[in-house]
Parts: structure tokens; sequence; C-alpha cells
């Protein structure tokens, strides 16, 4: 089991709620993104203890190869970690983006597209967010709307509360606005394409650069009835959330002891602490405290973890 430093980022639009809920001892403020487990280039996390300490994730993946990821799963990345955990909070509304896929990235010259779903931790009570669009709009409207200002009008928005799942596949314009506190697993990417910023400037007055194009190219149209995740908890068994190509996410509550059985999966495994405490021990005889906040990464050799305490948590592989 490894725990990683996490790397934390200030930001103009960051609240002040991750250091607490993470329980730092730390000064700083308007945190809006913690870095829970990241292999992006430049961004790596660093494992925070054990025999391993010091090690930089893709130091950890080039070490260890498929006995850390899995044997399908090293085949298909190699030494960069396929997937980026993150808490981010908001305390204004961000941009409203959109994410191509794999496809499309690649032939606008990147490595890869950008899948990713939201588990939505305590937020304000008038938190919402803005996921897919609730109305058919062609290109040519999106571009018109882009331009006036009245993008908005065409975005399916959902007031927030604790628990909340939204999945976001590539190609779905979405926006995370003021007063959102979240979890957000992603393919490990950085492309994000800016598509509306509601005419903010800068201190010295200028836009940030919005890439109408580039998204235009990656939207995908489709209006759905409902762009958020329906689901019911259910006491000490895990209850699958998201299941696509590069994730399946499954949120346990758990308040007796139980185990999990990963012996016919050959995949690493990231469990993130949304609420509560409890702890963890594995089949190598390893044991370790799990509150809110943080995340471990289980290597694709643990064939199983136990788990007591009184927790919720997510769960994550590919």
């Amino acid at each position: 089991m490894f725990k990683f430093q996490p790397i934390l980022k200030s930001t103009l639009w960051g609240g002040e709620k991750i250091i607490p809920f993470k329980h730092l001892d730390s000064n700083l403020h308007q945190v809006g993104e913690s870095w829970e487990i990241s292999g992006v280039e430049g961004k790596e996390t660093i494992i925070s203890e054990g025999e391993y300490s010091g090690l930089r994730l893709n130091e950890l993946v080039a070490l260890m190869r498929d006995r850390l990821l899995g044997a399908d799963n090293y085949l298909k990345f190699g030494n960069e970690f396929p997937l980026l955990i993150k808490f981010i909070d908001a305390c204004q509304d961000l941009s409203i983006q959109v994410h191509p896929d794999d496809e499309t990235a690649l032939r606008q010259g990147k490595e890869r597209g950008k899948t990713e779903m939201w588990y939505t931790l305590p937020s304000s009570p008038d938190a919402q967010i803005f996921n897919g669009l609730k109305k058919d709009i062609t290109p040519e409207q999106y571009k018109q709307m882009v331009s006036d200002g009245t993008i908005i009008d065409a975005l399916a928005s959902y007031t927030v509360k604790e628990g909340d799942v939204f999945f976001i596949p590539a190609g779905r314009i979405h926006s995370i606005c003021k007063g959102c506190f979240i979890t957000e697993i992603q393919q490990t990417s950085d492309v994000t394409y800016r598509i509306y910023d509601y005419h903010r400037q800068d201190k010295d007055g200028h836009y940030r650069q919005l890439h109408t194009k580039e998204a235009s190219e990656s939207i995908n149209y489709q209006v759905l009835s409902d762009q958020r995740t329906n689901y019911t908890l259910q006491k000490n068994t895990g209850v699958e959330v998201v299941r696509c190509p590069y994730f399946t996410t499954a949120i346990y509550e758990v308040d007796e002891p139980m185990t999990i059985d990963y012996s016919e999966l050959d995949s690493f495994v990231i469990l993130i602490c949304v609420k509560g405490s409890g702890t963890l021990s594995d089949d190598n005889g390893d044991t370790t405290t799990f509150e809110a906040g943080e995340t471990i990464l289980l290597p694709a050799t643990t064939r199983e973890v136990s788990v007591s305490g009184q927790l919720r948590f997510l769960e994550t592989y590919i």
C-alpha cells in the first residue's frame, strides 16, 4: 500500500476546504486543487512513507512495472501512471470546458484525450455544476453562443449535494461552479479546451485564451435527460457507479469489518476516503490508517484488503 505527498495548488479561485478536509498542518490559503496521485510529467506525486519513500510515482511504475499496474495496463501505458486523482475546491465559477476523446486529441497533436468523473464532497447549499447540453444545438449555433456569451443557456445545470456522482466522458461540455467541493478521477491528461470564461480579465486586463475551434471539433452534441449518475449506497459492499474503458469506480459505505477480494483483478486499485476513518490491512501483512482526505494506491499484486471502521471511500481501477 502506498501513500503520497499531495501536490497543493493555490489558485485565484481556490477555497479553504481542502486543508482541513485532509487534516494538514499548512498555512496555505485558496487551495483550489490537491493532486493526490499523479504521474503527469513534472507534476508527479512522491511516496510519503515506507520502503519507497521519496520515489516519484512514475519511478515506482518503472521499478515495479506490471506488479504495480497489471500486465495489460503496463503493456498499454508503460512507465506512465494512467489515472490522475484530485480534490477540487472552487470559490468562484470555473471556465466552461470540454476535453477531446483520444482519437480527436491525436488528430490535434495531443497525446490522449480526457474522460473523467466527479464525486461531490460537502459543498455550499447553492453550489451547482454544468454537465452536458440541455437542448439541441449545431456547431454553428455553438460558435455563435460562445461569441455572444449565451452558451450557458444551452447547458444542463445541477444543484449538487454530498454523494452526487457525475460522469464526464470526453466531448461533454462541463464546468465546476462556485461552492463546489469534489473528488475528480480522470485519465492522465492535461488537455483542456476553454469554451467560455465569463469575460473575466486577469490583473493585467487580459482575457484568458479560449479554444473555440479545438473545442468545436471535440464536442459531443448529444442531449440526455439526466446527466447525473443515480445510485443507492449499500452497507459493507461496493456499489459500481462508473464503468468505462478508462476506469471503473465503486463506492463503499463501511460500518463493520469486511474484506475486498482482488484475486481475479489484474490492475492497481486506488482507494479514496471521502468520509470517516478506519484501518486497511492487505494480504502482505501491511496495515495503515485510512481517513477522510487520504488516497491509497494498491499494487496489482494485492489479492485482498480488509477494511474496518466507519468510513466511505471510492475504489477505482482499470
